[in-house]
């Protein structure tokens, strides 16, 4: 299954972000309020990083709280790792698992189109081998 499949129900403008002259300190408390690790950063509309719970705690380790009061583009992870929507939950895992990351902004040419996490793919795999197991029960049953 590819990464279309699995945003096909979502608006790319429902995708929770920020934008790249935001504080540090509101975007955490974006992140907190709506219970996120990350968010894509834009500038104009253009994806330019991915700001995360990493970014402010590998921050606050370094310089302690004068970190929040700088903007997120002092702080987020740049040049952002994308996918495409044509790539392959597992492909995407696997980039995950070996660049250590936990969430991917979805790219269209230029066009971000989605926002995933490692856990939106880890719930995609439960619900497709649950599916499997209750069609290999029908079966059995049948049979």
């Amino acid at each position: 299954m590819d990464i279309a499949r699995l945003i096909e129900a979502r608006r790319p403008e429902d995708v929770i972000s920020c934008d790249e002259s935001a504080k540090v300190r509101d975007v955490v408390q974006l992140l907190a309020g709506k219970r996120i690790g990350a968010v894509p950063v834009l500038r104009g509309g253009a994806l330019v990083g991915i700001f995360s719970e990493r970014d402010v705690l590998y921050r606050l380790a370094q310089e302690g709280a004068l970190c929040l009061e700088r903007t997120v583009s002092d702080v987020m992870t740049t040049p952002p790792i994308t996918v495409e929507p044509r790539t392959t939950c597992d492909e995407a895992m696997a980039l995950m698992t070996r660049r250590r990351i936990r969430h991917l902004p979805v790219l269209d040419g230029e066009r971000m189109v989605g926002f995933i996490s490692i856990g939106d793919i880890v719930k995609r795999r439960i619900d497709i081998a649950e599916a499997e197991a209750a069609q290999m029960r029908i079966y059995i049953q049948s049979a």
